[in-house]
């Protein structure tokens, strides 16, 4: 199983693309939020299923603001992160992934990368492949690939 997970796009499509291309072939493409409009465009793109969630800039989109899915047989909360504020920290986030008894945190919006684990939880952000916003500022997402031994391998890349 290999899940390709982007965030903060704007509406950009060029970076996109490059990445739906060079990472082929995947199993699910998770958004997490910032699409702007572009949300049948990655459907269409993407040639696999997608799962996506709205951002604070997605002011017309039909999609929700979170969701539970099963990815790799375990539980992730997928969410834009601003309900949370993650721009201050992400405890609030881990908080409530703990509460509801999820493996997996995702969420966006900060444009900058992270990957952490607290106790049994994982968390993370691609960052941005439209606006990155960490030092070098390079378009960044992530790769989740499930190991013949079942566990979760996590690669940051840019672009």
């Amino acid at each position: 199983m290999k899940a390709l997970i982007i965030s903060d796009t704007h509406g950009l499509c060029q970076n996109l693309d490059k990445v739906l291309e060079s990472e082929r072939p995947y199993d699910l493409v998770i958004h997490l939020g910032d699409l702007e409009g572009a949300e049948d465009y990655l459907e269409a793109a993407a040639g696999c299923p997608v799962e996506a969630v709205r951002g604070n800039n997605d002011y017309f989109s039909d999609l929700p603001d979170e969701k539970i899915i099963e990815v790799a047989g375990r539980q992730a909360l997928i969410t834009h992160g601003h309900y949370y504020y993650v721009a201050a920290g992400v405890e609030k986030l881990i908080k409530e992934g703990m509460g509801r008894n999820v493996d997996l945190v995702m969420f966006g919006h900060t444009h900058r990368p992270l990957l952490r684990k607290k106790g049994g939880l994982v968390v993370l952000n691609p960052g941005s492949l439209s606006y990155p916003r960490q030092e070098g500022h390079k378009p960044s997402y992530m790769v989740m690939e499930q190991q013949p031994d079942g566990e979760l391998k996590f690669l940051l890349k840019f672009l």
